[in-house]
């Protein structure tokens, strides 16, 4: 009587680990969030402080994101992820929303807090020095002086305040709203939008533009502050 062969046993299946999402098309935000996270970019600094800079108002914009992370306000995910996002952090405060778009992108993604981490030191250096250079070595004196300029053609200190400053937070809320945006859509590769031209070429297009606007501005607005027919020196 012939005995049947025991079935060879099966080795256990191993579980196939689930392939990270990020940098593929980012998750859905609705509009309302987005719309909280903008608004809070403007009072950024409200908690600066020297101990965390810009650490407390970079939770504090990245929070509206954090709230659908499972669980919601009362998981556990979501207080680790406001805590890790209200450390220390320097950077250009315009240019910070770069990081608050790509930041709120990888924790909803679920990337691994040492690299979330990793990631969110590397983008203070870049942030940092390119925002000074673009804003307030190129774009605050180049709007100061076009402002210095237009009264020294005669119009009238209102005029000239609202022109200032009509024209420095045009500038300003457009590279706050696009920085969030590219945050957003490119996640933790957002490193290459830092080689944006206008980012790379723009402070010194703004240098040569606030150098030709200071040779006629000065001039301009020192003869209508000393008078007409008047000198340096009172003659």
């Amino acid at each position: 009587m012939s005995t049947a062969p025991n079935p060879r046993p099966q080795e256990p299946r191993r579980s196939t680990p689930t392939p990270s999402r990020v940098g593929t098309a980012p998750p859905v935000l609705p509009l309302l969030t987005q719309m909280e996270m903008a608004l809070r970019l403007f009072m950024i600094q409200s908690a600066w402080n020297y101990e965390l800079l810009l650490g407390n108002g970079l939770g504090f914009c990245v929070e509206p994101a954090l709230r659908r992370l499972p669980g919601g306000r009362k998981g556990t995910a979501y207080r680790e992820a406001l805590a890790r996002q209200s450390q220390y952090f320097n950077a250009h405060p315009y240019l910070a929303a770069v990081a608050v778009g790509a930041l709120a992108r990888a924790e909803l993604e679920r990337a691994e807090p040492a690299r979330i981490e990793r990631f969110r030191t590397a983008l203070c250096g870049p942030l940092g020095s390119v925002g000074d250079r673009l804003v307030w070595a190129g774009w605050l004196p180049f709007c100061s002086l076009f402002a210095l300029a237009a009264f020294g053609l005669g119009a009238g200190p209102v005029t000239v305040v609202l022109l200032f400053l009509g024209l420095y937070n045009a500038g300003h809320v457009t590279l706050r709203a696009w920085g969030l945006s590219v945050g957003w859509r490119r996640g933790m590769r957002v490193a290459s939008a830092l080689a944006n031209p206008v980012l790379r070429e723009g402070p010194g297009h703004l240098a040569r533009a606030a150098a030709l606007v200071a040779g006629v501005a000065l001039p301009l607005a020192l003869g209508r502050a000393i008078g007409p027919g008047r000198t340096l020196l009172g003659g």
